[in-house]
């Protein structure tokens, strides 16, 4: 008996939007993918967005994750990674980060959502994080972070994090070390220790 062998998951993204989409037909949707790890769905003014990252973004994601994590436990810092977590506002947004998390204590809100961007409509996702009221967000795209903080009722471009507990993380140290990663995480993880 031979075995067929398992395709390959795919390097890159695969989103598709849909316009015309009212709240009820999103949370039908949402329901028909609830079975199906990995698709990322997002909702705002009437239109859905459903995105199968590929192994390049989930390899970004991990990365980055796992470097903020280091970070705290590095620097003694609570925190909760709340991961691509659905984040609601009932009847008008909904959002999954690649990378969410909480700082200090646990929250409904996450104080940070992460997202890698291999496709285009990152800026897009800006505006739903402004609904939700989500404090500051981050891009990470073309091995460049670009931050972003609440200020009223809009996103306002910050050069660091303005979360306290993030306050010292370097930037610069945090994105050569995602790009190191590409080739070896232990490399990474012990240049970025020795940076902090």
């Amino acid at each position: 008996m031979t075995s067929t062998p398992l395709p390959t998951p795919p390097a890159t993204d695969q989103r598709v939007v849909y316009g015309g989409i009212s709240w009820q037909q999103f949370k039908l949707i949402q329901a028909g993918f609830a079975q199906s790890p990995g698709v990322r769905l997002g909702y705002y003014h009437n239109t859905i967005e459903i995105l199968m990252p590929g192994r390049d973004h989930e390899m970004f994601s991990r990365l980055i994750g796992f470097l903020i994590g280091l970070f705290c436990l590095e620097k003694g810092i609570e925190f909760e990674p709340t991961g691509s977590m659905t984040q609601e506002k009932e009847g008008e947004v909904s959002a999954q980060a690649d990378e969410s998390y909480c700082f200090g204590a646990s929250k409904s809100m996450p104080d940070l959502a992460i997202e890698v961007v291999f496709t285009s409509g990152g800026m897009g996702k800006l505006q739903r994080y402004q609904a939700l009221g989500v404090p500051e967000v981050w891009f990470w795209e073309d091995g460049v972070f670009s931050l972003y903080r609440l200020q009223g009722d809009r996103y306002e471009p910050i050069t660091r994090s303005e979360i306290p507990e993030l306050a010292t993380l370097d930037i610069a140290l945090l994105s050569r070390c995602v790009l190191l990663g590409q080739t070896s995480r232990l490399e990474a993880a012990n240049e970025f220790r020795q940076g902090l």
